[in-house]
């Protein structure tokens, strides 16, 4: 009876081992799932809401309506898929206002978390941050009045064109018009509506920009030329070092444009390329 006693007080020893094995191994998930996150996702869970560089002047993309104050449009309704997907809330968003000039200062500076403000994807700005894979494919075009009797950029010569600052439509159009030969003059703004004012003023001959942009300010007295220029890349732009960060935007728009989710999101905004 003693030798049974003993080995069965070593069986019980045994599997209390076993047990105790198992069970310290399962708390080990979670760690790896932190690890994983990284301090900028962390922050993001602490704070509660996920900040966002949008347009502020750009219909159907970010738009702040002047009654309501609200800002909406494809790229908010973006920026909200990626709240979702990181504190489980799509309005737990503070969305900044930013233009082509501030959204990358913002960025670096820590004020925003991302940017979602028809960011194009260039190889010289990806030296400085990161990019989820393109949410919209556009071209650079031109806007014109239809009294200025223009059908390419080829009728421009001698004239003058708007463009938003640091946007890459400025260095696209000259490349563009020196292929042609022909000579043009470049004014920078620092806002969309900046550019269309001066184009009803007279004070520039053509608005260059997105097509998708340039569609959200024709009106019966303008017109799009056909000529489309330079495909732009727009992607979600993630500080270089927040690399967890840039994992999840990734997957999220992988998922939307795998899922149609992006297709039917343009279509709800009747964006136009």
């Amino acid at each position: 009876m003693k030798r049974i006693s003993t080995l069965t007080v070593w069986f019980l020893m045994g599997l209390v081992l076993l047990v105790s094995g198992c069970g310290g191994s399962q708390p080990a998930q979670p760690a790896v799932q932190t690890n994983d996150a990284g301090p900028e996702v962390k922050a993001i869970k602490d704070r509660g809401v996920l900040k966002v560089g949008v347009k502020v002047d750009v219909p159907k993309f970010g738009y702040k309506d002047p009654q309501t104050n609200k800002i909406d449009g494809y790229e908010v309704d973006l920026a909200r898929a990626i709240a979702k997907k990181i504190l489980g809330d799509p309005e737990k968003l503070e969305l900044q206002a930013v233009t082509a000039k501030t959204r990358g200062a913002l960025l670096d500076n820590g004020d925003i978390d991302l940017v979602v403000a028809t960011f194009t994807i260039t190889d010289e700005r990806k030296k400085s941050y990161n990019f989820s894979e393109p949410y919209i494919v556009d071209h650079i075009g031109l806007l014109v009045k239809k009294s200025l009797g223009a059908e390419s950029l080829k009728d421009l010569d001698g004239k003058k064109i708007g463009v938003a600052q640091s946007a890459t439509a400025h260095k696209d159009l000259q490349a563009e018009a020196d292929k042609l030969g022909i000579k043009v003059q470049f004014f920078e703004f620092s806002s969309h509506p900046e550019i269309k004012v001066a184009l009803e003023s007279g004070r520039i001959d053509a608005y260059g920009g997105d097509i998708s942009i340039l569609s959200g300010y024709v009106d019966d007295k303008t017109v799009i030329l056909k000529d489309r220029y330079s495909p732009q890349r727009n992607g979600v732009a993630i500080k270089k070092s927040n690399t967890a960060l840039t994992k999840i935007v990734v997957d999220t728009i992988d998922e939307m444009q795998k899922s149609g989710e992006l297709d039917k999101l343009m279509q709800k905004w009747q964006i136009t390329r």
